[in-house]
């Protein structure tokens, strides 16, 4: 039996590996077993600008340094999604569900010089161009849903709770109660920092450099990229977040 009789039949073997995508699509991570590895650290709850940070600059790592070419990422607390119109991996989905995760666990691990592992689950999601808009909305939306109870919770655990009764005491409250228990506590959640509220948006943008060539003896203009971590993000129902991802996707 030859060899490449066995490499032909363990292939056939492989599940999935014929299973493809076709652009435009989003590629949807989630942290997986954080709180451990993230309470080691000591970062402040319930946000923690460090972590944030990290966050955001691994996205920038992986625009920049692992060959693929994301249109543009957005990204919340451990999650990111990733919108794609070049397909990397002959779109193949068991590469691109594998090799995203597996490169933002590394990166964000160094940047944040962890010493507990974490890893991230990982998604495709089919969309045309149309639907990106209503995705982010969606993501957005659920930005927001996890502020609220976010500081609803940590603010529960400070007067005294349980983390199970402070879980039990949310299912119980609407978000306009959330707001008043946070608010008598001294915070007014719908003025906390964009980040926290809207999401941070990552894309490449496009400028023009004046240099001088000397071969020619005159000044030349090029086309550079630049990427651009958006802490301000705006709301996305609004018609200014409605014209900047207008922009972002007719990039495409």
């Amino acid at each position: 039996m030859s060899n490449a009789f066995l490499e032909k039949e363990m292939k056939e073997r492989e599940l999935y590996s014929d299973l493809r995508v076709f652009p435009p699509f989003a590629v949807r991570i989630d942290g997986r077993g954080f709180r451990r590895a993230l309470a080691a650290l000591g970062f402040e709850k319930p946000y923690d600008e460090k972590f944030a940070h990290a966050m955001a600059d691994s996205v920038e790592s992986l625009f920049r340094e692992s060959g693929l070419n994301p249109l543009f990422a957005f990204t919340f607390s451990d999650e990111v999604s990733f919108f794609f119109c070049d397909i990397p991996y002959n779109s193949r989905i068991e590469k691109i569900d594998s090799v995203i995760p597996g490169y933002f666990s590394s990166a964000l691990t160094i940047s944040l010089d962890m010493k507990t592992p974490v890893a991230f689950d990982s998604r495709v999601i089919l969309l045309g161009k149309d639907d990106i808009y209503r995705y982010l909305l969606w993501r957005q939306a659920e930005t927001w849903r996890n502020h609220v109870s976010s500081y609803g919770y940590y603010t529960l655990l400070k007067s005294g709770l349980s983390e199970n009764e402070a879980a039990e005491r949310l299912k119980n409250m609407k978000a306009s109660d959330v707001h008043e228990l946070v608010f008598r506590h001294g915070i007014n959640i719908a003025e906390t920092p964009a980040w926290q509220r809207c999401g941070i948006l990552i894309y490449r943008e496009t400028y023009e450099k004046t240099g001088y060539d000397p071969v020619k003896k005159m000044e030349v203009k090029a086309q550079r990229t630049k990427i651009i971590q958006e802490w301000d993000t705006p709301i996305f129902k609004t018609e200014e977040g409605r014209k900047l991802i207008d922009r972002l996707v007719s990039e495409a």
